[in-house]
């Protein structure tokens, strides 16, 4: 802890203070000129391969926090055609929000996204908006609302790797072995600004669940989020990295998404994702 020299003028601590803030001040300023002429190593994305392929599914969720409470009730459904599949998942939250994510995907060999469409409005959202991906041209659409309630849309044409898993994250997580080291993919996030991210979803090791008097196994995957460039440096500093999210899935012959605990939107809080039954049985 630094103390003041009682016979030293005040002035003159202030002007040592002053000159600190300034020598502070220039190493960032180096520290950032320096950070932006790196080249930052991306790293290496991967094609998740298919184990099973993928059909006709529909599955009742509930939305909570990590307390208990719950936030909304939601619905996974998946429909077949050849070798397209379409997936949406939909929560209807309780203030009226509404949070909605339709994805066609290919399932050739490995998977593929060929178009995710989001709709996410309603007070539970600090930033309601709608984002279209068209990823065979790369075309992302991104319509907000700013901060005076002014409608925005910006359209970006960017050069979208074939591993985007938008609104796939819960159908890949099925098809990735527990003893795969490290999977990554890319993700394009939006707050609006769109721009490219690697998502690494690592294993976390297995645990054994039990169905009244029936044990299942499951397996544990950690999804971090990797943000490239300056910004990716300075997000930890910043605290905008975001968190972690975990992924439970149930292994075996018909490996099936059990649980997930993290954000569902960007600079959202982490929330709990869970199979339910619906009531009225």
């Amino acid at each position: 802890m630094l103390g003041l020299n009682r016979n030293v003028p005040a002035t003159n601590g202030l002007d040592e203070m002053a000159k600190l803030g300034h020598f502070w001040f220039r190493m960032l300023a180096i520290l950032l000129a320096c950070l932006a002429t790196f080249q930052t190593i991306p790293l290496a994305a991967d094609q998740v391969p298919v184990r099973h392929m993928e059909g006709l599914m529909h599955g009742f969720l509930a939305l909570r926090t990590l307390d208990g409470k719950r936030l909304a009730d939601g619905e996974m459904t998946q429909i077949a055609e050849g070798d397209r599949v379409t997936s949406r998942l939909i929560f209807r939250f309780k203030d009226g929000s509404v949070y909605d994510d339709t994805t066609i995907f290919s399932q050739q060999g490995a998977f593929r996204v060929l178009s995710d469409h989001l709709v996410q409005r309603g007070p539970s959202f600090k930033q309601p908006m709608e984002t279209s991906i068209d990823a065979s041209s790369g075309q992302v659409t991104v319509r907000y609302k700013d901060h005076n309630g002014e409608e925005k849309t910006l359209k970006e044409r960017q050069n979208l790797p074939p591993d985007i898993a938008n609104g796939l994250l819960f159908t890949l997580v099925k098809h990735i072995q527990p003893n795969v080291p490290r999977t990554t993919v890319s993700m394009v996030a939006t707050t609006p600004k769109p721009r490219v991210v690697k998502l690494e979803i690592l294993p976390e090791g297995e645990k054994a669940i039990s169905s009244g008097n029936t044990k299942h196994e499951t397996a544990r995957f950690v999804v971090k989020v990797k943000i490239g460039g300056v910004a990716g440096l300075l997000a930890p500093l910043l605290g905008k990295q975001p968190p972690d999210s975990h992924v439970w899935v149930l292994t075996g012959n018909a490996p099936a998404f059990v649980k997930m605990e993290g954000p569902l939107y960007a600079d959202g809080p982490v929330w709990r994702i869970e199979l339910a039954t619906p009531a009225g049985f």
